[in-house]
Order: C-alpha cells, then structure tokens, then sequence
C-alpha cells in the first residue's frame, strides 16, 4: 500500500504547484472552469433522468413486491450514476486538455524546468491531442458500460460499479495525464504501458487520487492543473526507477 499512497502524494506534490507557479497554473482555469460548468449540466440532467433511466432497465421487476422494485432500481441508478461520474470526470478531462493546450503546456514547462532544469522539445501538436481527447472518451465510455453493467450483479452491484468505475478511470487518466512527459522523450505507446506497469500501485494512487478531486464540485477546476504538474512530475519517478533498475541490473 506504500506505493499507492505515494501516488496519492504526487497529485498533492502537483497541486504544491500552485504556491511554487502560482500564474501559469492559474492560466489554465479559464478553460477548465468553462468546461467543468458543462460537465455540472451534464450531471444535473443525468440526476433528473436517472428515476425514468432506472425503470427503463429494469421492467422485468416491475411485477416484484414494490420494496424489491424500488431497492433494485436504487441499485441500479446508482450504478448508471457511477457510470456517468466516470464519463464526466474522462470527458472532463480530455475537453479541458484540449481546448486549454497552451496553458497546459506551460504548466507542463514549468514543472520540466523545475526539475531538470530544461524542457525537452514535444512534437505535441493540435492533432495528437485531438486524437488522444478522443481516444480518453472513448475508454471513458467503455468503462462506464462496464460500470452500469456490474450494477446488476446482486447485492454488491452498486458499490462493485462505483469502485471499480473509480479504479480504471484512474489507470486511463494516468496514462493520458503522462503521455506528453514521456512521448516528449520519444518514448511510445508500448514503451509508456510497460513504464506504468512497472509501478502499477504508484501509478494507480495517483489515478484514482485524480478521479476523486475530480469529482469535487468546483475542485477539479482547481485540481486540474495540479494533476497535469503531479502527471509530470510521476512520469519523472517513473522515468527515474526504470534507469535506477537498470544501474542496478548492469551492477
């Protein structure tokens, strides 16, 4: 459990960011509170229809005893809920790194010039994070299917969704949260994956450290900058226990 809190405690190392950088990291809420306000609409909406959302999945207990209709149909919003809180918090978090680019990237500069004293050049243009924006909302879709579809496993359906939903919204925010530190380094897709497994536990309390102050109302916009200073500085750890494993192997 060591290595998932120190995951947790790199998010709280990137939101130091804002005493350290205070004006590059306020740069970025402009985008992150506008798109945070359309991730609230979405939520509020998704909380109004979540009774009809319910019943429509499950009209085979409509003729069940009323207690046994309305506890499965709580079950089952909840989990429909867990779902459209992983897709809110993916979305979110792919729209906001897309439309707030510049000012990510500075906030990204800025914690690279910090710890090594210079920025490695990233051929991180407008394409590749249009593609990778996508590419977070589609998984981010597929986990919430996978959510709403534990819902429906007796009993422990509902907090099986929740946990489990949180679990892999964080893995995939990981990972896309550190792709610009490391692909800036030439290193791809495959190599990243291996990367992130070597330190799965880290990377894990990280993520789903993310997922939660994502979830805060008003915090993500604040707490988004602060994931994409801690995303770099965890690529670095990242980064520096593979070369320390390799010293140790070659010694």
């Amino acid at each position: 459990m060591s290595e998932f809190w120190a995951g947790v405690r790199t998010l709280l190392e990137g939101f130091g960011w804002w005493r350290r950088d205070p004006r590059v990291m306020a740069a970025a809420l402009i985008t992150a509170a506008i798109v945070g306000a359309a991730m609230a609409a979405a939520l509020i909406t998704l909380g109004a229809l979540l009774p009809a959302i319910a019943e429509d999945l499950t009209p085979w207990a409509e003729d069940w005893a009323a207690i046994w209709t309305i506890l499965v149909r709580v079950l089952i919003g909840a989990a429909v809920l867990a779902g459209g809180l992983v897709v809110a918090v993916t979305t979110f978090t792919a729209l906001t790194l897309l439309v707030g680019e510049p000012f990510y990237d500075r906030v990204w500069r800025s914690v690279e010039a910090a710890r090594t004293g210079s920025v490695p050049e990233s051929a991180y243009g407008l394409w590749r994070s249009v593609a990778d924006s996508a590419s977070l909302i589609a998984r981010g879709l597929a986990i919430a299917v996978a959510s709403v579809a534990l819902g429906f496993v007796p009993v422990v359906g509902a907090p099986l969704a929740a946990v489990v939903g949180a679990a892999l919204s964080g893995w995939v925010l990981s990972d896309e949260l550190t792709a610009r530190a490391l692909s800036a380094r030439g290193i791809g897709a495959q190599e990243r994956r291996a990367l992130r497994r070597e330190s799965r536990a880290r990377v894990a309390g990280f993520g789903m450290a993310t997922h939660v102050c994502l979830l805060v109302p008003l915090g993500a916009i604040v707490a988004m900058p602060a994931a994409v200073a801690g995303s770099t500085l965890l690529a670095h750890t990242l980064l520096e226990r593979r070369s320390a494993q390799s010293s140790s192997a070659r010694g």
